[in-house]
């Protein structure tokens, strides 16, 4: 969950900048001095759109490590880090792709994959993730990270962002000048009608836009488990992974496990960027 926080937190910080720059130096009421050049909005909301995505992307690495403390390791630094660099170094050959750089911060048991390229990304591991669990849990853990990385995960959500970014700039700005022309009567230029309606209408939409990335997000979680599995060869570590986590016994599941869906969890289950560990336990064990 961590690196898809650390990624809308920043691809919305950016939007914002980007249109307050836009908007400083007239774009948005060039655009809308007279009408709208619809052609010329949608290659606007595009700039914005995919700039603040991309831009979020490129610094999804830093602002991981600035925000979480993490440090990197090469494995000098004592048997537990060599034992970890050795390990992604190892999944990574699997997969396919580049060595990661590899952290440790601190915090509860977590881990996270970040990085706009498949050769260099960042795995990071908590302090409590390698203190609660065991060394075939670890690398069950490390396995779905790198399975992150190898699937393109950060590009693919970023393409997505970009897209829904740019539906929500230019709909915001549709509106807010319809609002402003109809309701507010402004018949010259653009007034205060346009603002107001643009700022709300970015915020309800961009709200929907989140529970579209959420949607894939989980959709995102089922594959890396499942590429972890493929990766270690078998799914009982990731299993054990996912107990320990969701404080379940390995390889138990509750009675409610059937209705424990997203359907059934309510409102706020929309927004969740992960599925319910039992879902993910039960669709590696094929249930």
């Amino acid at each position: 969950m961590k690196r898809i926080v650390l990624f809308l937190a920043t691809n919305l910080a950016v939007l914002v900048v980007l249109s307050v720059v836009m908007s400083l130096f007239g774009v948005g009421q060039w655009l809308t001095a007279r009408g709208i050049d619809y052609r010329a909005l949608l290659v606007f909301s595009a700039v914005i759109g995919f700039g603040g995505a991309f831009i979020s992307l490129l610094l999804s690495k830093t602002i991981a490590k600035w925000s979480t403390g993490a440090h990197l390791i090469d494995g000098s630094e004592g048997q537990a880090e060599a034992w970890l660099v050795q390990t992604v170094r190892q999944l990574a050959q699997r997969a396919g792709i580049g060595m990661p750089e590899v952290a440790v911060y601190e915090g509860a048991p977590n881990a996270f994959a970040t990085g706009a390229f498949r050769d260099s990304a960042l795995v990071a591991v908590s302090t409590g993730l390698l203190q609660s669990m065991s060394r075939q849990e670890i690398e069950a853990v490390l396995g779905h990270e790198v399975s992150h990385v190898a699937n393109g995960d950060m590009v693919t959500l970023t393409l997505i962002q970009g897209v829904l970014n740019t539906f929500v700039v230019f709909l915001s700005r549709v509106i807010g000048f319809f609002v402003d022309r109809v309701v507010f009567k402004t018949e010259r230029g653009i007034g205060l009608g346009f603002y107001v309606t643009m700022i709300v209408c970015e915020i309800v939409f961009g709200v929907l836009a989140s529970i579209i990335v959420a949607w894939f997000s989980r959709r995102r979680e089922f594959r890396a488990d499942a590429g972890s599995a493929r990766l270690l060869g078998t799914p009982q570590p990731m299993v054990a992974a996912l107990s320990r986590l969701g404080g379940l016994e390995p390889g138990a599941l509750p009675q409610s496990m059937k209705a424990s869906g997203i359907a059934g969890a309510g409102v706020m289950a929309l927004f969740a960027t992960h599925p319910p560990i039992e879902a993910r336990i039960a669709a590696l064990q094929g249930r």
